[in-house]
């Protein structure tokens, strides 16, 4: 069998050897089909690994891999991926192989290769590392065929090592058809091509492309994408599944901070450009300033540890002085008080006040807290910056067991105590394996929630996070102070302390 196989490959590199390339690719096939459903555009290199995970998670897809159209556009790969391509090919029509004539280097060619090779309705991507859900193409397409939408985003699962997340809540906890996309607060939160399906058409018309550039260039074109839709569809189905193992090798980890942050600039620069209504672009630049150009720069270890602090405090005037003409504060419309507070430190060159804000940050989650007004802060170490608002904090009252359960009462303090949906108690290590429990209000700050046993049942014996969620989505951790432990037939319930103060619950 060994001896056949590296016959065949011996065959494909001498047929590889000879190809013509023609406008810097070639097509080694073309699609028999007159109409697919969808084209699924599938950038690759060197991925022998981890490509026939890939392939096949599209082949088995439940809407009939007679429907799809999978264009596997290869990046010049060195190693068996194009001989791997050819083979898949040689079993099915549907796959086309498009071969680049060079190394691009990023994704950004090759998706656009594939857009532009495409003939389906409906356009999605999927990296050669990562795999459809058997149902997630069909989910998407049935809902976008429903609504007549131009987009729309289903729920992506990111796996690593130790857990199984779900990414971007906020797109995926309800199936919504047709609403605003900026009624999505987080909108812009988290813009990768995993878990989308986009109408062709639609691509096409607007001249919506990947730009060449070695990182971020997603965020670019799905703000495109997102900007152009007056509506947008969700659908809280699992879709995609992003691989995230220790042993997978990312292009951005060969990219320097500070190249990160240029891309970044480039991008606000964009935006900016655009001329947007006010409340898209605030939105758009929230991300791009709190998330990349303050926690990617600062908030890191790498920052902690340069002996060479100067060029970022170089790189950061730099981003600032993007907002100078801005009609509005961008500070006000970031996510944390302590971001806005380390802007207000860098304008006053208070830069080893910086040091000392993010060494507080990282510390870990046992930060003073204290109440004022109602209202839930930590407490600063500076004097004349002595508090930062938290937006929701909730604390363990006491528990009391009861035959169908245990009933758990807390305070909640913060800006959405009016908007509390459930108590959550999810897997830590696989956090679709969850139950929630609805909550009784007791007076303006205090609550309850009937934690019952039947419930419980349905969970795995496994480390569990307790935690409160809030519009719909968010949600934050409960403090404890105390321990429950509960003998129950054959489990045991261990309602514990995590390191963190954190309310947790042990199945064992």
């Amino acid at each position: 069998m060994l001896n056949k196989l590296n016959f065949i490959l011996r065959k494909e590199e001498k047929f590889l050897k000879k190809i013509r390339y023609k406008n810097g690719y070639y097509i080694h096939q073309k699609n028999k089909l007159k109409k697919p459903k969808v084209s699924v555009i599938v950038p690759t290199y060197n991925a022998e690994k981890t490509l026939h995970k890939t392939i096949d998670s599209v082949i088995n897809q439940s809407i009939g891999f007679s429907e799809i159209e999978l264009l596997v556009v290869d990046d010049y790969s060195t190693d068996n991926t194009r001989s791997i391509i050819l083979q898949y090919a040689k079993e099915h029509s549907n796959i086309i192989p498009i071969f680049l004539e060079k190394n691009t280097g990023a994704p950004s060619i090759p998706r656009n290769t594939g857009i532009s090779l495409a003939s389906g309705k409906y356009l999605t991507f999927i990296d050669s590392d990562d795999w459809f859900h058997e149902d997630g193409i069909l989910s998407l397409y049935n809902l976008l065929e429903k609504t007549n939408d131009n987009y729309a985003v289903g729920k992506t699962i990111k796996v690593t090592d130790k857990a199984k997340s779900t990414i971007a809540h906020y797109n995926n906890w309800a199936t919504r058809e047709s609403i605003s996309p900026f009624s999505i607060k987080h909108l812009f939160q988290h813009l990768s091509p995993t878990g989308r399906m986009m109408r062709r058409d639609f691509i096409l018309e607007h001249n919506i492309s990947f730009p060449n550039m070695k990182f971020a260039e997603d965020k670019m074109f799905f703000i495109d994408v997102l900007v152009n839709c007056d509506t947008i569809s969700t659908s809280e189905n699992v879709i995609y599944y992003a691989n995230r193992y220790s042993d997978n090798k990312s292009l951005t980890t060969t990219t320097t901070i500070f190249e990160k942050t240029d891309t970044n600039i480039s991008l606000i620069k964009y935006v900016i450009d655009k001329n947007l209504p006010q409340h898209i672009e605030s939105m758009a630049l929230n991300r791009l300033y709190g998330f990349d150009c303050i926690n990617r720069l600062f908030n890191r270890n790498h920052f902690l540890k340069s002996e060479n602090k100067e060029l970022y405090y170089e790189k950061f005037a730099e981003v600032l002085d993007t907002t100078k003409h801005l009609s509005y504060d961008f500070t006000k419309h970031l996510n944390f008080d302590w971001q806005r507070i380390l802007v207000r430190l860098f304008n006053e060159n208070r830069f080893d006040d910086i040091v000392t804000l993010i060494k507080w940050n990282r510390a870990n989650d046992k930060k003073e807290i204290f109440l004022k007004d109602n209202l839930p802060y930590h407490k600063l170490p500076f004097d004349d910056y002595s508090k930062a608002r938290i937006e929701m904090i909730a604390s363990y009252v006491s528990t009391l067991k009861m035959d169908t359960g245990v009933l758990i009462t807390f305070n909640v303090y913060g800006d959405f105590v009016n908007d509390l949906d459930a108590i959550v108690i999810k897997n830590r290590a696989d956090d679709i394996d969850y139950v929630q429990f609805s909550i009784n209000e007791i007076d303006e700050n205090t609550f309850t929630s009937l934690i019952s046993f039947d419930k419980l049942d349905e969970l795995s014996k496994a480390s569990h996070a307790i935690s409160l969620k809030y519009n719909r989505y968010q949600e934050t951790a409960i403090k404890m102070n105390a321990r429950t432990q509960i003998k129950r037939e054959k489990r045991k319930l261990d309602f514990y302390i995590t390191v963190a103060d954190n309310f947790g619950l042990n199945i064992k």
